[in-house]
C-alpha cells in the first residue's frame, strides 16, 4: 500500500490547530518535528524556543484521497488567515508502507520538562538521559495530541510535578494521548481517571497506560464531564448514534469522585462552561490546573472559575499560553 506523507511547517502556538486539521482526515494520527540542537558534547537535546515546527501525517493514497486533501486545504486556509507566518504551506510526498512506518519517527526526541520528568519516544528510551530522581514517560506520538513539547502541555507537566503528592488521586479533564494522566501516576499519584470526548484520544491514552504500567491505577472514560441534579460531577457519554437505543448510553453515566488533583488542558471557552464542573470535581482544599489558555482570552476562563469558587490562583504565561493554577475553597 501507499501512502502520502502529508507535511506542514507551523508556528509553535498552531501546532494544536494544525495537528486537529491533520488528525481529522489522517487516522493515523500526528507527529511532530519540533528543531532542536545538541549540547555536552551531543549527550543533552534542548529544543529550540519559538523555532517553527513540522507538523506530519499520513493519509492512504486512494481514491479518497483527493477529496480528504481539498478539505485539509480549506482548513488551513482558515487558519492562514490568523496572520503571516502562522500556517506554511502544505507539502505532500508518496512513500511506500515500508516507509511511512518509519519516517514519522525521524524527528522525535527526548523532551525533557521541569527537573525531573522526561518524556520519550519508546523507540528511544536508552537515548533518555536519566538520573535516579528522574520520571520517564514513554510515550508514541503516533497516536494523539500531547507530546510535551507544546507550551501548554509543558506547563501543565511542570504544574503536576510540583502538585502530585504520593496517595493522591488525579483527575485529566480531556486526556488527548494521556500524558499528563501518566506523568501525575508517575509522579506518585495512586490513581486517575482521564475523559475524552474523541475516541481516538481514549484508544491513545489506554495504549500509552499500558506502554508505561500504569493502565491498573488508572480509568479512561469516553465522553464529557458534566454535573448532575445535585451538584456532583458525572461523566457523560457521547450522544448515541443513529439508530442507537438512547437508554443504552444513559447506562454508561457514572459518577465521577472528586479528586485532589485535577487538570485540564483544553479551551479558555470550554473551561469558561465547565468551571462549576471542574470545581466540584475538585476535593476542597485540593488543585485545580488548567491551560490552552490564549492570554487574549483569560477572562473566559478565569471570570467564571473565580465565579464557581477557584481561589489563590497563580498565572503563568509562556509566548501566549497561559496556565492558571488555583485551589477550591474548603
Amino acid at each position: 500500500m501507499r501512502w502520502i506523507e502529508l507535511s506542514i511547517t507551523a508556528h509553535p502556538e498552531a501546532v494544536e490547530p494544525v495537528s486537529e486539521a491533520l488528525a481529522a482526515i489522517a487516522a493515523n494520527g500526528v507527529a511532530l518535528d519540533a528543531p532542536y540542537v545538541l549540547e555536552d558534547e551531543g549527550q543533552r537535546w534542548r529544543p529550540i524556543p519559538d523555532a517553527p515546527v513540522t507538523v506530519r501525517a499520513y493519509l492512504p493514497d486512494d481514491d479518497q484521497a483527493t477529496a480528504a486533501l481539498a478539505r485539509l486545504r480549506a482548513a488551513l486556509w482558515h487558519l492562514g488567515q490568523i496572520g503571516a507566518g502562522y500556517v506554511g504551506e502544505l507539502a505532500t510526498r508518496t512513500v511506500d508502507e515500508a516507509d511511512w512506518a518509519e519516517a514519522w519517527k525521524a524527528g522525535y526526541a527526548p523532551t525533557r520538562v521541569g527537573r525531573h520528568l522526561i518524556i520519550a519516544p519508546t523507540w528511544r528510551l536508552a537515548e533518555a538521559e536519566s538520573a535516579p530522581t528522574d520520571v520517564v514517560v514513554a510515550l508514541d506520538p503516533g497516536m494523539a495530541f500531547g507530546t510535551g513539547t507544546h507550551p501548554t502541555t509543558r506547563l501543565c507537566l511542570e504544574a503536576l510535578e510540583t502538585t502530585v503528592r504520593p496517595g493522591d488521586r488525579v483527575l485529566d479533564v480531556g486526556c488527548g494521548s494521556g500524558i499528563l494522566l501518566i506523568a501525575a501516576l508517575k509522579l506518585g499519584a495512586v490513581a486517575g481517571v482521564g475523559i475524552d470526548l474523541s475516541a481516538e484520544a481514549v484508544a491513545a491514552t489506554r495504549a500509552n497506560a499500558r506502554l508505561n504500567n500504569v493502565e491498573g491505577r488508572c480509568t479512561i472514560l469516553h465522553g464529557t464531564l458534566d454535573l448532575g441534579a445535585a451538584g456532583l460531577p458525572l461523566a457523560i457519554p457521547p450522544p448515541p448514534a443513529p439508530g442507537e437505543d438512547p437508554l443504552v448510553a444513559l447506562g454508561h453515566v457514572r459518577a465521577i469522585d472528586p479528586a485532589p488533583v485535577v487538570v485540564a488542558n483544553i479551551l479558555a471557552s470550554v473551561i469558561g462552561g465547565l468551571a462549576p464542573t471542574l470545581l466540584a470535581a475538585t476535593t476542597p482544599g485540593g488543585t485545580l490546573i488548567t491551560s490552552g489558555i490564549l492570554a487574549e482570552r483569560r477572562a473566559e476562563a478565569e471570570g467564571p472559575l473565580l465565579a464557581a469558587g477557584l481561589r489563590d490562583v497563580r498565572v503563568l504565561q509562556e509566548g501566549d499560553w497561559l496556565r492558571l493554577i488555583g485551589r477550591r475553597a474548603e
